[in-house]
């Protein structure tokens, strides 16, 4: 493609926009799959008891995911986006093999590696894609629409498992659904994805920054996005907390139910009105967040979940209080996600991109891992109530964060080698 038919924007890139938005609803329903029916599978078909045990899986696939994310970003311009997608679903491929023979629970938890390389493969890219794709004017709407569709995937995906789990065995219903979700997936990106590389040196010609700028290296991108800018090292610890709250969602909360006599419907139910609200409502706070800034829908989703995740702590697992709970922790999870990855998009150059949301992807995704371990240990030691209250004073620390330490004007633009 020459660089004459190469346009940044949504409308002008519409068909390849859209392609990646149904791909990611596939990535998300890898996911989904899971959501209402693994923790219960470890305890019912491997006997497992101790919560730590469970959420396992969790942690293996959090630190996979994280490590991939961190790979992916600064490979993503040596490798190209479309070979990394291509290699992303390649991973998953295994995953329900491994599922439908793992004589111990350990196979299951090998499986999840391998999801957790999917994600960060297959996720990533599609992310980092649509932002060059779109250009700067529209890149909270695009972002917005993105994850829309792979939470949305999650939660028909989680829904339709839970369901189907009450009429067949769980996990011949994630193995199927697994299967084709990962070959649907692979067969759209090898036939009709197409690499972004020339939008984004487009972009970096036309907009306001150097032309001649070169990728900062890791080590500088790591140390930026960690801890000396203050825009990225607020978005980076949110990031973290919000995914620490999914891992609850994810892992704790199923069995939460269970032992409140809930049903499998029930629970997939509840496990999939939480990203349904979330995917739905992204569409919306992305594009509100082109229009207000980011700061401030940063604050009050990180304020919104620990409401949500204070009330599922009294409920005594209730299953119309979790419903409610779980709306409202959707709504919170709405106003942040889209908002941060836009954030950090902003707060840096095009070239700096695909290494600085790599970061930030890691440490979002030690959430799993955090909160695989924090949720299971206090579980373990004093219950389930006790370990969503410990998460909901932890999502309202992290809120208060952001409203100290980040700046409040969303046009810093500047790479992270050369900080402010």
């Amino acid at each position: 493609m020459s660089s004459g038919q190469v346009r940044l924007g949504l409308r002008e890139n519409a068909a390849q926009f859209a392609l990646l938005v149904a791909i990611n609803a596939f990535v998300g329903a890898m996911i989904g799959l899971e959501r209402s029916t693994l923790p219960l599978i470890g305890e019912q078909a491997f006997g497992l008891t101790s919560s730590v045990a469970v959420l396992s899986f969790i942690v293996a696939f959090g630190l996979a995911k994280s490590f991939t994310n961190l790979g992916a970003g600064a490979l993503a311009d040596r490798v190209g986006r479309r070979r990394l997608l291509l290699i992303g679903w390649a991973f998953a491929l295994p995953v329900p093999l491994l599922i439908a023979v793992g004589p111990t629970w350990g196979w299951i938890v090998a499986a999840n590696v391998l999801l957790g390389v999917n994600q960060g493969l297959a996720w990533s890219m599609t992310v980092v894609m649509k932002i060059d794709l779109v250009g700067p004017k529209r890149r909270g709407l695009a972002l917005g629409l993105n994850e829309s569709a792979g939470y949305g995937g999650v939660a028909i995906a989680a829904a339709l498992s839970g369901f189907l789990a009450s009429e067949f065995a769980a996990r011949d219903v994630v193995v199927a659904g697994g299967a084709g979700v990962a070959l649907i997936g692979l067969t759209l990106s090898v036939l009709f994805v197409r690499d972004t590389a020339a939008h984004v040196a487009l972009e970096q010609r036309t907009g306001d920054h150097d032309a001649d700028d070169q990728p900062p290296t890791l080590r500088e991108t790591f140390r930026a996005t960690t801890y000396r800018r203050p825009a990225l090292r607020s978005c980076s610890q949110a990031g973290l907390v919000n995914n620490l709250n999914d891992a609850l969602a994810w892992g704790l909360v199923p069995l939460f139910l269970a032992a409140g006599g809930a049903s499998a419907p029930q629970i997939g139910l509840v496990a999939g009105l939480y990203p349904a609200v979330w995917g739905i409502g992204q569409i919306w706070t992305g594009h509100w967040s082109d229009r207000i800034g980011r700061k401030q829908l940063i604050v009050a989703g990180m304020l919104t979940q620990a409401i949500a995740l204070g009330l599922l702590a009294v409920s005594d697992a209730t299953v119309w209080v979790a419903g409610i709970s779980a709306v409202v922790l959707g709504a919170g999870t709405a106003l942040v996600y889209p908002t941060l990855i836009a954030a950090m998009a902003d707060a840096v150059s095009p070239v700096a991109r695909a290494s600085t949301i790599g970061v930030y992807r890691f440490w979002r995704d030690m959430g799993f891992v955090a909160g695989g371990l924090i949720v299971g240990l206090v579980a373990d030691a004093v219950g389930f109530g006790e370990a969503i209250a410990v998460v909901a004073a932890l999502t309202a620390l992290s809120g208060l964060w952001v409203l100290r330490d980040m700046p409040s004007d969303r046009r810093d633009v500047s790479s992270p080698a050369r900080p402010r």
